[in-house]
């Protein structure tokens, strides 16, 4: 093993690296699905619960409560969805960055 920038990698030929860098590339990729689809989800929902709070004529009381409903909504939907989208893919990789077979007895194909 080579020791780049003080990360170890292990050449596999042609230039091909395995080992960290791929690991932090999938770590990296799954943060931005998490935070992505938690954005997307936190938009929806603070779209369909204020929405309304816009589209009709209501009260400033009324107004602020839905904006208020909405935004608290959203921001705990955005958080549980990458919480959970993390935790996923931490049970789903081991320590090496390689995938866990998704049945109980069964090996991994490319094992």
């Amino acid at each position: 093993m080579e020791n780049y920038g003080g990360h170890d990698m292990e050449h596999l030929g042609q230039g091909r690296v395995r080992g960290t860098q791929a690991r932090r590339d999938a770590v990296t990729v799954e943060i931005g699905y998490a935070l992505c689809s938690a954005l997307f989800l936190a938009a929806v929902v603070f779209g369909a619960v204020a929405g309304p709070a816009w589209v009709f004529e209501l009260s400033d009381g009324a107004r602020d409560i839905l904006v208020g409903s909405g935004a608290t909504l959203g921001a705990v939907l955005f958080a549980v969805r990458v919480v959970s989208v993390l935790n996923r893919f931490a049970r789903e990789h081991d320590g090496a960055g390689r995938a866990q077979p998704s049945q109980p007895g069964r090996t991994n194909p490319d094992s």
